[in-house]
């Protein structure tokens, strides 16, 4: 494997930019990049962004979202940062997709440094990493939103995961708005501070997303069911199903479900290990959500 260090950097001609381009504002003065360029790597495109401070929800979803989105060949666009950018590239390439990283540094700066072996991975796997800024420009706090313009002009629609009030998530999310594109967004609970921005964008016009076939169809592609699991929500008992009705609209601990059904403790860990088991809800840090495929 051919460090990234070691690989060329281009300046990629007006005349060659991806279409979506034309569209940023401000107007994109040059671009670099690494890797074999390729313009249909962007006929099938979709950006997704979100917090870098990840929840376990935010990991399931950009997991089953990015993983679905790349089995049917559509290009990940994200900004290479901690957290959801981070994991889509990650998940991406997990599933033989490709998958484009926009710096907000220059491509010889790394940030974070922590994803040296991905920025390689990236390269290798047949996707870029391009910054519109000089090799040696460093990240700073005003590059950030620069990039994040790009993100967003790359892409067919941008896919906010998870995000809170101030994520530079949302600063994506306005450029593509401003840019006449689809914004989609993940619902979150309500009690959930890293859904808080989601949930301010599905008020300001944002398209609300559930599962992956829900995505599809924002991007014109017919919906399947086998996005949906059914199997998931017709082999639960009736006691199983009070627990996921109440876990559609936030995460919970076992002995709040147990106040609200009036069921004893005992009972209601029996009742979520089966549902584990089942695939049907998932656990963090003591507290219980739906799974994704299950949140309609």
């Amino acid at each position: 494997m051919t460090d990234w260090h070691e690989w060329e950097i281009f300046k990629l001609k007006p005349k060659d930019w991806p279409s979506g381009l034309a569209r940023v504002r401000p107007k994109i003065k040059q671009l670099y990049y690494r890797g074999k360029w390729d313009k249909d790597l962007f006929s099938k495109a979709v950006a997704v962004v979100g917090s870098r401070r990840m929840t376990k929800y935010g990991e399931i979803i950009t997991k089953r979202l990015v993983g679905g989105l790349a089995d049917r060949g559509y290009t990940i666009v994200s900004g290479f940062m901690y957290g959801v950018d981070t994991l889509a590239h990650k998940v991406c390439l997990e599933n033989q997709g490709r998958t484009v990283a926009v710096l907000g540094s220059g491509l010889d700066c790394l940030t974070p440094a922590e994803n040296d072996h991905l920025y390689t991975r990236i390269l290798e796997g047949g996707g870029l990493v391009v910054s519109e800024f000089e090799p040696k420009q460093a990240a700073k706090l005003w590059t950030f939103p620069y990039r994040n313009r790009i993100v967003a002009g790359l892409s067919q629609v941008v896919l906010v995961i998870e995000a809170g009030e101030k994520s530079g998530s949302l600063v994506t999310a306005r450029w593509a708005f401003v840019q006449k594109k689809k914004v989609l967004a993940v619902p979150g609970a309500v009690t959930s501070e890293l859904s808080s921005g989601t949930n301010w964008l599905l008020r300001n016009g944002a398209i609300a997303v559930r599962n992956l076939g829900d995505v599809l169809e924002e991007l014109g592609e017919e919906r399947q069911n086998e996005f949906k699991d059914e199997s998931k929500t017709q082999n639960l008992t009736a006691a199983e199903k009070e627990i996921t009705v109440l876990l559609k609209t936030e995460e919970m601990e076992p002995d709040e479900l147990g106040r609200k059904l009036g069921k004893p403790i005992a009972e209601i860990n029996v009742l979520l290990s089966g549902l584990i088991l089942k695939g049907a809800v998932e656990e963090n840090n003591g507290k219980f959500m739906l799974g994704l495929s299950d949140a309609d």
